[in-house]
């Protein structure tokens, strides 16, 4: 067992050991630092909680607790009560929550994706199910930026992307989109992949500007890529049978504590992906960013429709549903 796993266990043996004489503390594990967007929505979420009744939250950055799998894991098993997860690890349990890899399909004005991320039906209405049944509440999904890719060569259309070994989420659509593009994704924990970038196993990754900022991606990568083909999405979830067993109150505390969070977090990136690619600029003066244009896009969004049919072979029995949904709520919010 890796020290990380045992540090773990050892932190989980502690709290399931006191459980019982904290009862009112509430455990919440996510997949970033303290001071990155995952942590402030979690430091937002305590605040609120505590000054409105008299539990306590406990925050679990990432690396506490395990990998991902590891923490969400534990909030099924109900010894978290709360975890924020991208779609790209829960793709596996729950293959519509995949659609979101769907390249050029969210739109990139950042009020309008906040406005259907906030309305949408399918994820207010139709995605709670489907995670109840792996015994989660969902109670928000939220996006964090802008993906961009960062790579050691630069990136100007696919064909610089023909045998990058390209890290990715271990998502079958992440997958599949990036294998469109032209490159070879290969899965990997996030825990091993500066490592990875450092010693040239693999040669990109993609993620919003401020992770990349403040996990000094650029370190061990020379070039950014603004293709625009996606922005990072995560879902806030509960145990799902802590939840149901909230009292009344307690559950409009959990609620409402959620929907400030949310404002919170949206208001919260106002700006912070120019911020984070001036940080990375003054770090590291070589490193280039760029914007493709529509024409350098254009063969990138060519590969959105084949990535389309792969999500609705894999992604479930409510894939088609979910897609068409997921477009009428798009274009209702684009018509406002």
């Amino acid at each position: 067992m890796s020290y990380t796993k045992l540090a773990a266990t050892g932190v989980l043996a502690l709290l399931m050991s006191s459980g019982a004489v904290m009862a009112d503390t509430w455990r919440y594990a996510f997949e970033e630092a303290l001071e990155e967007v995952q942590g402030k929505f979690a430091q937002k979420f305590k605040e609120e909680v505590e000054a409105n009744s008299d539990h306590s939250v406990q925050l679990f950055p990432f690396g506490t607790l395990g990998e991902s799998d590891s923490i969400l894991e534990q909030t099924q098993s109900g010894i978290l009560q709360f975890v924020d997860q991208s779609p790209g690890f829960t793709g596996a349990l729950i293959p519509e929550a995949q659609v979101f890899f769907v390249p050029y399909l969210l739109p990139q004005d950042e009020e309008t994706l906040a406005t259907f991320f906030e309305e949408s039906k399918a994820i207010n209405e139709m995605f709670p199910p489907l995670y109840a049944e792996q015994g989660l509440e969902l109670l928000t999904m939220f996006p964090e930026g802008e993906v961009m890719m960062t790579t050691t060569e630069p990136v100007e259309g696919p064909a610089d992307l023909n045998e990058v070994k390209f890290r990715v989420m271990t998502n079958p659509l992440l997958v599949e989109s990036y294998q469109a593009f032209g490159a070879t994704p290969t899965p990997l924990p996030w825990g091993e992949v500066y490592g990875a970038l450092q010693t040239g196993i693999i040669q990109g990754q993609e993620n919003p500007a401020f992770f990349i900022e403040s996990t000094k991606m650029y370190e061990v990568t020379d070039h950014i890529t603004r293709a625009g083909h996606n922005n990072f999405t995560t879902a806030v979830m509960a145990n799902k049978e802590f939840y149901d067993g909230l009292s009344d109150e307690d559950r409009t505390v959990v609620d409402n504590a959620i929907d400030v969070a949310f404002d919170y977090i949206i208001d919260y990136q106002d700006g912070l992906t120019e911020e984070s690619l001036e940080k990375i600029k003054e770090a590291k003066p070589s490193m280039t960013i760029t914007t493709l244009t529509e024409e350098q896009r254009q063969p990138f969004m060519d590969t959105a429709d084949s990535v389309e049919q792969e999500f609705l072979e894999i992604g479930g029995d409510q894939a088609q549903a979910i897609l068409d949904q997921l477009k009428a709520d798009l274009e209702a919010v684009s018509s406002q």
